[in-house]
């Protein structure tokens, strides 16, 4: 093997040869096309690019789409994996839900303390400035698809604090949610009616697609007040 020039894109042959990305010092293969330079990565890009070309064209894609997705549908209903996380009073009532006289587990929820290991994640507490860029972080390390459940009156509207400076009115200023639950505080039953209602909305979800409810302006408007904070 030789250290001269390489033929072609230099940066295809970047972790194949040699560790350098200088094209002049990138050791050369032996002589055969272009497709031997192409990373482990960037080799199985082009295969699922094919594979899903092919699918599209001969149709097989919206066939197994329609096969499997009422399949993946059920599992998301039945197994909702709530994201272990307690704000104020509205989480002693989520952990009540799952204590034997409730039993909220019946239902398949099974609470994960990573976020991405989660789809769903329950509000239960009033947001306050410092929390919101912290909870909007844990939404975003969700994976797709996710929920987010508003319980009680503070993650609806603020609560009794809705006209302090410090504490944000109502979760869906900042991220979507999907099922409210009123009160202050829930009691585990209201809580459980609330994923009752999630897995019916997860059922209209693989017939329609999702709509965001988050008002953009004031989620602007947010952002901003926090940097110059």
């Amino acid at each position: 093997m030789s250290s001269k020039g390489v033929r072609g894109n230099p940066s295809l042959r970047r972790g194949v040869g040699s560790k350098t990305t200088d094209s002049e010092k990138i050791m050369e293969d032996p002589p055969a096309g272009d497709w031997l330079a192409l990373r482990s990565d960037q080799l199985l890009k082009w295969i699922d690019d094919a594979v899903y070309n092919a699918a599209e064209a001969t149709g097989v894609r919206e066939v197994v789409d329609r096969v499997t997705r009422p399949i993946f549908n059920y599992a998301q209903r039945f197994s909702p994996h709530p994201l272990h996380f307690g704000i104020m009073c509205c989480a002693i009532e989520m952990g009540q839900a799952s204590a034997p006289d409730h039993d909220i587990d019946r239902l398949g929820l099974v609470y994960r303390s990573s976020p991405r290991q989660c789809d769903v994640l329950i509000v239960n507490g009033p947001v306050c400035e410092k929390l919101r860029p912290k909870l909007k972080t844990l939404y975003e390390q969700m994976p797709e698809p996710k929920w987010v459940i508003a319980m009680g009156e503070c993650a609806i509207s603020g609560g009794p604090y809705w006209d302090s400076y410090s504490v944000v009115a109502g979760a869906d200023t900042f991220m979507p949610v999907d099922v409210y639950i009123p009160g202050c505080p829930p009691r585990p039953e209201a809580l459980m009616y609330g994923i009752l209602q999630l897995q019916e909305k997860i059922q209209l979800d693989s017939r329609q697609p999702r709509s965001s409810k988050v008002d953009k302006t004031v989620a602007n408007e947010l952002d901003s007040d926090s940097h110059r904070a």
